[in-house]
């Protein structure tokens, strides 16, 4: 079972010997990824300590770098969290993260580990 890690326990490694950040409601720890990271380090410490998701995906990363996201996992963002990033709009679900302070972006359920709350 993953280890479940709450937004504001990752909120607090925000910094470059401390990086951690959300992708599609996992955690990862890629401080030591850092300096290797292709697109440089400022496009990691835009994203440290809060969801990337929406960065991460508009960049279109390659199957590859996908795997090697992989290695740096350390737990799934916490369900009450997950559920505090969906707000429920009628027939349509949007996915809402408060700390990125952009507007939210169009929930598809393939893009997220649980069902769309708006079936």
């Amino acid at each position: 079972m993953s280890k479940e890690i709450s937004l504001a326990t990752v909120k607090e490694h925000n910094t470059p010997n401390d990086l951690w950040l959300i992708i599609e409601n996992k955690v990862y720890d890629v401080t030591k990824f850092r300096l290797e990271h292709p697109g440089g380090e400022d496009s990691l410490l835009d994203v440290a300590g809060r969801d990337g998701t929406k960065e991460f995906n508009d960049v279109g990363h390659s199957s590859e770098a996908r795997e090697i996201l992989k290695k740096y996992y350390i737990g799934n963002l916490a369900a009450a969290d997950i559920s505090k990033k969906r707000v429920q709009l009628g027939e349509h679900c949007i996915q809402f993260d408060p700390s990125s302070h952009r507007p939210p972006s169009a929930c598809l359920s393939t893009h997220h580990q649980l069902p769309c709350l708006c079936k």
